[in-house]
């Protein structure tokens, strides 16, 4: 009617939400019409979902994924269980989640545990159906143990695991990380400096990375001839702490110190550096260090590391956008995020 006022609504505020029955009755459709535009449902028309979607966003509105779960009586909550030292390794992950749900109806909930704790899987149990989540993405370590993905299968809960190698052929969805071939890629760099006085700093012997990474970097190094000795091999725990005890046990406490440290990851590769700085030896004229996962760690150093990037933020997208996905669509159940070697100031070839 001409002249007739349009109601308006002043933004939402955390005192009082914009609901459902706002949106209806500020766009002058009705309620159903307004879930199925949240729903993405292609029966409305265009121009009605481009009008209601600009009011959403113009009052600031949500919809409750717990609400919705009740409505449609399925979750749309994705759940993140992780059992991981490295902070960043964690943030990156779920950053490539959220870049997956962002167009989406799903949000995202996290659950940390201790892996060696007995009653874990029991934990992650009442977290999966407390939430009633429609899916989980198991991060390594957690994805690493098959009584985990067991409960999962046993409960109905859908899951994608984060691996660096292929899992149990029960597994529903994989994304595959290839740790081996990164470990390799820095093995073939340092010897194609000129390096054969080379050390290794490893992760926690628990941890399946740790095994692929060690085995990738020993075995290169024996195609092209070279041995490691036993004592050039320092197990750590993937944290900036334990790479420091390695870097002293490897620099300070051996009579001939390497040319080279390749480690598990960029954390312990900051110990080293550290070691280095206090004993005065120089990076990379009297040392060439290699790390790994590529965090921004790497290129905030000085010297900036080389470091095998992982493109983590790459796979938590994968996996969870392979989580969303209907169960009866035709996607694949593995997929690979493939590392490489990215090169900076941290290595030249050996003095001598």
């Amino acid at each position: 009617m001409p002249g007739r006022k349009k109601p308006t609504m002043p933004p939402a505020t955390p005192a009082k939400a914009a609901t459902i029955n706002d949106i209806a009755r500020l766009s002058g459709v009705s309620k159903k019409t307004v879930s199925r535009i949240i729903n993405q449902s292609p029966l409305v028309r265009k121009d009605t979902r481009e009008r209601v979607e600009a009011l959403m966003r113009e009052v600031g509105y949500a919809p409750d994924p717990m609400a919705r779960g009740l409505a449609f009586r399925k979750s749309f909550l994705i759940g993140m269980v992780y059992d991981n030292p490295t902070a960043q390794y964690i943030v990156d992950m779920q950053y490539g989640v959220l870049d997956a749900l962002r167009e989406s109806a799903f949000e995202l909930v996290v659950h940390p545990c201790d892996t060696r704790s007995p009653g874990y899987i029991d934990g992650v149990r009442r977290f999966v159906q407390q939430q009633k989540l429609h899916g989980v993405i198991l991060v390594p370590r957690a994805s690493e143990d098959q009584a985990l993905a067991d409960m999962l299968d046993e409960i109905g809960c859908r899951y994608t695991r984060v691996a660096s190698v292929a899992l149990g052929s029960n597994s529903s969805q994989q994304v595959i990380t290839h740790d081996r071939d990164g470990a390799a890629e820095a093995a073939d760099y340092l010897l194609s400096l000129g390096h054969r006085d080379i050390a290794l700093i490893t992760g926690p012997s628990a941890y399946r990375s740790t095994y692929e990474r060690t085995n990738g970097f020993v075995e290169a190094l024996r195609r092209r001839g070279l041995e490691l000795p036993p004592e050039r091999i320092c197990e750590a725990g993937y944290t900036f702490e334990s790479g420091v005890a390695a870097a002293e046990k490897l620099l300070l406490g051996s009579k001939q110190r390497p040319t080279a440290i390749f480690t598990g990851n960029d954390e312990m590769a900051a110990g080293v550096y550290r070691v280095s700085m206090r004993a005065g030896i120089q990076i990379p004229r009297e040392l060439s260090v290699v790390g790994y996962d590529d965090s921004p760690l790497a290129s905030r150093l000085w010297p900036p590391l080389t470091s095998v990037r992982r493109q983590t933020r790459d796979t938590g997208r994968t996996a969870a956008a392979m989580l969303i996905q209907p169960e009866d669509a035709k996607t694949l159940s593995v997929a690979s995020v493939r590392p490489h070697l990215i090169v900076r100031d941290s290595c030249q070839p050996p003095a001598n």
